[in-house]
């Protein structure tokens, strides 16, 4: 194996999750490939077209040439519509043709990540034409790959895997933007802390002081007397960090306390995937 050790955590994360997607869906009948996702718009069969599409362009395959419908209304900006290309262009494909397409991808990418030998800072082509280290670029598939994988559990009532490698690389992920969350985008007050307190299959606590610069940092350690403590489980957490459910569907499995403004604040933009 020639990949690089600070790679291997994210290629086993990501190994872990497709396999389970397409066990999920290898013995889906047609019908339950158009059941709806909570991720915004997107069907079964979006998911799994996503996936496939993400994989396709880490192998380097040309994007599709296909001109998107008007109507899909959840198409919003730039990078939805970078997304959604991959999705339409496979929205007619029958449940024969996409598991055959995933499982031939999977081999693919396997063949891929055994004969990998860059180094973790080599740049890589990311989506819209950006740039980012093959480290950073792995690390964010991983994450988003296992997102999925609970996008699919949940339309399919096959809950799982919250505690998976995956998992794992979507906690960290999700904790590195916590500072921009608090700080920035809910404006706590500077001098200050907040708490997160996360209980379940994947557990921490977490507090993030806000610096008299302004600028948030996340820490281990506990703090005395923060501005504001949020309590609530892993699944919750996860759901609302990548937009799947609002605060106000959530209210009863999450415990604020301190500053209601600020909490509520953070609760509004907490959401921070695209």
């Amino acid at each position: 194996m020639s990949l690089h050790p600070t790679l291997q955590p994210y290629a086993d994360a990501w190994t872990h999750s497709i396999e389970a997607i397409s066990e999920l869906v290898q013995p889906l009948a047609e019908a339950d490939w158009n059941r709806r996702t909570p991720c915004p718009g997107w069907s079964v069969r979006d998911i799994v077209s996503h996936v496939i599409g993400l994989d396709s362009e880490m192998l380097g395959d040309p994007r599709p040439i296909h001109t998107l419908p008007r109507d899909l209304f959840h198409v919003t900006n730039d990078h939805q519509r970078y997304m959604e290309m991959q999705v339409d262009v496979r929205r007619h494909h029958t449940a024969p043709e996409m598991t055959a397409e995933l499982e031939y991808m999977i081999i693919r990418r396997n063949r891929q990540l055994r004969s990998e030998s860059r180094d973790p800072g080599k740049k890589v082509r990311g989506p819209l034409g950006t740039e980012l280290t093959l480290e950073e670029s792995m690390r964010r598939h991983a994450f988003d790959v296992w997102v999925h994988e609970q996008d699919l559990r949940t339309a399919l009532g096959r809950p799982g895997n919250l505690d998976s490698p995956g998992a794992h690389v979507a906690r960290d992920v999700l904790l590195a933007e916590l500072p921009r969350v608090v700080a920035e985008l809910a404006d706590a007050p500077r001098s200050s802390a907040v708490v997160f307190d996360v209980h379940g299959p994947v557990e921490f606590l977490r507090t993030v002081r806000v610096d008299i610069q302004g600028r948030g940092t996340v820490e281990t350690a506990p703090a005395l007397g923060p501005a504001a403590t949020l309590t609530l489980d892993w699944e919750t957490y996860v759901r609302l960090a990548c937009g799947r459910v609002t605060p106000e569907t959530v209210t009863d499995r999450v415990k604020t306390e301190g500053d209601p403004d600020l909490a509520a604040a953070i609760l509004r933009n907490f959401a921070v995937t695209p």
